[in-house]
């Protein structure tokens, strides 16, 4: 991965946070560095203090700082700023954070020297991920703490995970990997840690986790409407059409493919006529169509932030080093939590499903909880509880972490984003969303199994196929539901349900 002075794209932060691609500087990005690296010398050889480069940080930019104590303002500011508590943090997260900041050092802008810069390559590419905690941040002023733990780490301090996943002392694995720790020099310090990249990042994994969750959770509406005798009359394209929402068309248009050719739906007039179905069939895209609208928001967000250098102060291009207030996390925070009010409620309709295909007042002949001898099994009965439990969480999950301010640095930071809060709990939704979803894909699929007589979807049955192939168990007596229900989260959690389908439909939209 070549990293300029701009043009990183969100594949490229994934490919360097999970995929674990190399990192090399452009000749570009080594010119822009050495540029503003020189403007920056300029300014501190100058008696006049100038903010980050000679004056302390915070509440405490007053103070005018003399050359003899530069390189140890910046060392205690990095230390000092280190102060992050509780678990550690994913190990691609930290990569995302890391390729981020390096991404935004490459722009120019911060004043960093181009050894610095290769030295974050060099750390990215040797595989030692710096242990970042999950408490510190407020999402002002950057993701402060956390950054903080990585630059440490630049310096040859702290503790971080090697290749191996074991932690050691940082200083060992620099060494193991001949890589020699950064003395910071003015602004050095300041420029490693004023960045929204932390929030940034599980902003683009979790929009390219929703993305393959919102087309998984149309394949299983489908299949619920499917296993529930339902009518895809509702799906028309000229029903869409005259409420033009794109996700509403989208979703829309997906079921429609999954259901192509089924035997099942249709049936809505036979024993129990009914005129329409419930809710939670029939408004299926208009629920998750809202969803993928609000993905398609927080994505031009993403992007406007991918192309930003969010520093503070910055370099511009007339020479000029100037304090502002971009590193403020509002944009990026309102989106995270946009999208956990957005997965809450694609949740919440996907369970409703679920209760209703174990009801028997309302699956229109199916057995109670799917049973095989209801009475004696009970079926799906508390696989529908763990799915409660989860739709509840991400319920409270939905709560906006952004809506809330507590002001830092003696109310010099009177009011922060709390935007690396709210993609901490995005992580935890997303994660709860495929447990959800692969709930429901089980049900449905063991629902449309007990429907002898009727000849599913060619996609349902390739979904059904692929499914038990992959250990996911079909309809027959209690047994640990547990093991199964694990199974089902990996099937879609890896792609494989998406997979399946697309198989017989083509790609989903």
């Amino acid at each position: 991965m070549v990293v300029g002075t701009s043009g990183v794209t969100a594949s490229d932060v994934l490919a360097v946070a999970r995929a674990g691609a190399r990192v090399e500087l452009s000749g570009e990005a080594v010119a822009a560095l050495t540029a503003a690296r020189g403007i920056v010398d300029a300014l501190a050889a100058k008696p006049d203090p100038v903010y980050g480069v000679s004056t302390g940080f915070g509440a405490l930019a007053t103070r005018h700082i003399g050359q003899e104590l530069r390189t140890q303002l910046q060392r205690n500011i990095v230390r000092s700023h280190a102060a992050g508590m509780g678990p550690k943090v994913e190990r691609e997260v930290v990569r995302a954070l890391m390729f981020l900041r390096l991404k935004t050092v490459c722009s120019g802008h911060t004043g960093v020297r181009p050894e610095v810069a290769q030295t974050m390559a060099d750390v990215l590419n040797a595989g030692i991920t710096p242990v970042v905690h999950e408490y510190g941040s407020l999402g002002c002023s950057g993701d402060l703490a956390p950054l903080s733990h990585c630059a440490l780490t630049l310096m040859g301090e702290g503790d971080a995970e090697g290749p191996d996943g074991a932690v050691r002392p940082v200083a060992e694995l620099l060494a193991a990997h001949g890589i020699q720790p950064v003395e910071l020099r003015e602004k050095e310090g300041l420029a490693l840690l004023n960045g929204t990249d932390g929030m940034l990042g599980m902003l683009l994994m979790a929009l390219a986790d929703l993305d393959t969750l919102y087309k998984s959770a149309d394949v299983t509406a489908a299949l619920s409407l499917e296993a529930l005798l339902g009518t895809d009359k509702v799906l028309a394209p000229e029903l869409h059409a005259i409420r033009p929402h794109p996700g509403q068309a989208a979703s829309a248009a997906n079921m429609l493919a999954v259901l192509k050719g089924s035997g099942l739906t249709g049936h809505h007039q036979d024993d129990a006529p009914r005129v329409q179905d419930a809710y939670s069939v029939r408004c299926a895209p208009q629920v998750a169509g809202a969803g993928r609208d609000t993905l398609a928001h927080a994505r031009l967000v993403a992007d406007r932030e991918l192309a930003s250098a969010v520093d503070n102060p910055v370099v511009l291009p007339d020479g000029r080093v100037e304090s502002n207030g971009n590193f403020h996390g509002a944009p990026v925070a309102y989106v995270l939590d946009f999208l956990a009010i957005a997965a809450a409620d694609l949740a919440s309709i996907a369970e409703r499903r679920t209760d209703r295909l174990l009801d028997k007042n309302r699956s229109h002949g199916l057995p109670p909880f799917l049973a095989d001898d209801a009475g004696v099994d009970s079926g799906l009965m508390i696989a529908q509880y763990t799915q409660a439990a989860l739709v509840s969480e991400m319920k409270r999950l939905a709560v906006p972490a952004s809506a809330d301010s507590i002001p830092s640095s003696a109310m010099q930071e009177d009011h922060v984003s709390m935007g690396w809060s709210a993609a901490r709990k995005l992580r935890t939704a997303v994660d709860n969303l495929t447990r959800v979803v692969a709930i429901e894909m089980y049900a449905a699929t063991r629902a449309v199994e007990l429907r002898e007589g009727l000849t599913p979807a060619p996609a349902t049955q390739a979904v059904i196929d692929a499914a038990r192939a992959a250990g996911v168990a079909g309809p027959g007596p209690d047994r640990f539901l547990a093991p199964d229900l694990e199974a089902a989260d990996a099937f879609v959690r890896d792609g494989r349900l998406l997979a399946a389908v697309e198989t017989v439909t083509g790609p989903l939209q």
